[in-house]
């Protein structure tokens, strides 16, 4: 079963506010993305360079964790011999249930924790709480797309097992960057909050692969082991 993901439509009283990065190029990453999509609609809402990545350096022994579900849960539940999952849409999450059950997927654990709090307790909610309940150093793969992604990220770092990857997505919005994307943060400028300033500079020590299709961005940090590790010739 695929899971068409939910379309955000932007509200009239914004939409005079976004048409300035509607450029030649824009449109036609836009567009390239739409067909990548069309052509693929089992991928996660990932930039292809990712997803490409990604599928060429999982293992089916890895342990997964992510917060936001959708086409990736199934995607990494294929890929995957464990996959915590945390999403905060409790009719998402009823429908991304329905497309496990319908492909016999039982090794998820699939979780709902509505978003119902103010951004400021954002570090004590259900939510970023998962991240933080997992054992240290147990994860070998986990992807931010979702809410409270600043506390999730910052609890996740110490859950990343030596040479495990942290895959951010719409990180151009979150960690300055020269990307082309709109809604950026520019080079010199400081992370989005005090709490990703807190990730950023343990993710600056982090081996990264920075990837864009013009339209978002996503990132792909690689925790290095103690001893050095260096990828194999």
């Amino acid at each position: 079963m695929t899971v068409t993901l939910r379309t955000v439509s932007i509200p009239r009283r914004l939409r005079g506010r976004t048409i300035r990065h509607w450029t030649p190029r824009y449109i036609h990453a836009r567009t390239r993305q739409a067909v990548y999509q069309r052509v693929n609609p089992d991928a996660p809402w990932l930039t292809p360079e990712a997803i490409r990545l990604l599928d060429s350096m999982l293992l089916p022994s890895d342990a997964g964790a992510e917060f936001g579900s959708g086409r990736s849960t199934l995607w990494l539940a294929h890929r995957c011999a464990s996959l915590v999952s945390t999403e905060h849409d409790q009719a998402w999450h009823a429908r991304v249930s329905s497309a496990l059950a319908d492909e016999g997927i039982t090794h998820v654990n699939y979780q709902c924790h509505p978003y119902d709090e103010p951004e400021a307790t954002g570090d004590r909610s259900a939510y970023a709480q998962v991240a933080q309940s997992l054992a240290d150093e147990s994860i070998d793969v986990a992807l931010v797309d979702g809410v409270y992604r600043d506390y999730v990220t910052l609890f996740l770092l110490p859950k990343i097992r030596q040479g495990g990857m942290l895959v951010i997505d719409n990180v151009n919005r979150y960690l300055p960057s020269r990307t082309v994307s709109p809604a950026s943060l520019p080079p010199l400028a400081d992370p989005a909050t005090l709490v990703w300033e807190q990730a950023a500079a343990v993710l600056g020590e982090w081996r990264q692969i920075w990837t864009s299709n013009g339209v978002w961005d996503t990132a792909i940090f690689v925790k290095a082991s103690r001893a050095g590790w260096r990828p194999s010739k």
